[in-house]
């Protein structure tokens, strides 16, 4: 028992957070003020002055203070001169501008070489002449300056642009900003006046012309072993079960045996694509191998889409959109090669799962793909499933080969892919 006079102490850890939560609730709602005060007043004043502005500032005050200190009549004349141009500055941003802003991209989705064209639109809204001023347009990593003559009220000034187009890559365009600033660069303002446009810079892909028809046959699917009681294949007569449709039965051939017969089908499957994309750099030599292997599943998966077959389309980082084939390329543009543990071949078994119906299984990968992992990609490949490796290897001649069931097309540039494809039909 506690002895009695004494009251038990609490640990100091909890007294430091009830005092702690005290405080929040006392303080927080004029923290969430100051933070909307600072958000909306102080910190769009701050932001204008560039790191020289506030190095111009710091030196000001320095040597103001050494100047009081020390009786430098020079360091007290320079303080006074840098606060000077700070102040010729301030005039230099001041005053309003109203703009009409159009950013127009005369395409938001291209391939890789193509010509991106976009132009900007400026106009004077305001009743009065505006002076001449600095339009900047943010494009990716880079920025286009565009300089504005002296506008008279409603005038309009039109600039056209050009976008490099040497890789695939999501460009952010915009948003387009005007900039006033003082000659040495103390006081930046600028103001945004359009919302940021994603610039797609698809792969480049070819045109297969139906070379896939020679491995894929029409909407009637390939017919299989398993037997159905309902398909469009037909296959032979049985005996009636109990259960079975009524509208199958053969009746010509019930009343020859005077027993009821029914129809019996192959169970036919449906063509149904599906490409495995390693994304795994390990098994590229080059960036330019990787990107020639993207290239490459995207002009298989865009016939396969445009000859409205069903498509799946499986990377170490997951599936990609395959609703129509701008969802498919917009994916595919967003691609990003990494160095991973996982493999073609545990892309092959991960696909097997994930798309167990299909008719059709693309592995396309580099060429650091060896044989034997080719062999053990292609065992997990349900029986019956037609199977090809698409291995890239820039520069190779075009070739065809056999490994077990697994069908190995090699493509040493993009212009290859439709020749290798009718090899494989033939």
């Amino acid at each position: 028992m506690r002895p009695p006079g004494l009251r038990p102490q609490g640990r100091p850890s909890r007294v430091w957070s009830d005092a702690a939560g005290t405080a929040r609730l006392a303080l927080g709602p004029a923290w969430r003020i100051a933070g909307g005060v600072w958000g909306r007043h102080v910190r769009p004043v701050l932001s204008v002055v560039s790191v020289l502005g506030w190095s111009v500032l710091a030196a000001a005050v320095l040597l103001w203070a050494a100047g009081s200190a020390y009786g430098w009549q020079e360091a007290k004349a320079a303080a006074i001169a840098a606060l000077v141009l700070f102040v010729i500055a301030v005039g230099f941003i001041l005053g309003r501008s109203s703009y009409g802003v159009v950013l127009d991209l005369a395409r938001t989705r291209v391939a890789v070489g193509d010509s991106a064209v976009g132009s900007i639109a400026v106009s004077n809204t305001s009743a009065r002449p505006l002076l001449p001023a600095d339009l900047e347009l943010p494009v990716g990593a880079a920025t286009a300056v565009f300089h504005l003559p002296r506008m008279k009220p409603q005038q309009v000034q039109e600039d056209l642009f050009t976008i490099p187009t040497a890789r695939r890559a999501v460009i952010v365009v915009g948003p387009v900003r005007s900039v006033r600033a003082d000659p040495l660069h103390l006081l930046r303002r600028q103001v945004l006046w359009t919302e940021p446009e994603d610039l797609y810079v698809h792969p480049r892909t070819v045109a297969l012309a139906g070379s896939a028809a020679g491995f894929i046959r029409d909407l009637e699917g390939m017919p299989t072993t398993e037997l159905s009681s309902a398909d469009v294949s037909f296959h032979a007569l049985r005996d009636y079960v109990p259960g079975d449709d009524r509208r199958h039965i053969h009746w010509k051939t019930t009343a020859r045996t005077n027993k009821l017969m029914v129809r019996q089908f192959e169970e036919t499957r449906r063509a149904h694509l599906a490409i495995s994309l390693s994304i795994n750099t390990d098994e590229y030599a080059s960036d330019e191998e990787f990107e020639l292997a993207i290239s490459a599943a995207a002009s298989i998966g865009r016939q396969a889409i445009r000859e409205q077959r069903e498509l799946d389309v499986l990377t170490q980082a997951g599936p990609l959109r395959c609703e129509t084939g701008r969802n498919m390329l917009d994916d595919m543009t967003r691609i990003v090669g990494t160095p991973l543990r996982k493999s073609t071949v545990d892309l092959a078994r991960t696909l097997a799962d994930t798309v167990p119906n299909a008719s059709v299984v693309f592995l396309v990968a580099g060429s650091q793909v060896t044989p034997t992992q080719l062999r053990s990609a292609a065992a997990s490949v349900p029986p019956g499933v037609r199977s090809l490796a698409v291995l890239v290897d820039l520069g190779a001649a075009p070739a065809r080969a056999n490994i077990g069931d697994l069908t190995v097309l090699t493509v040493g540039d993009l212009s290859d892919l439709p020749s290798v494809l009718r090899k494989a039909a033939a």
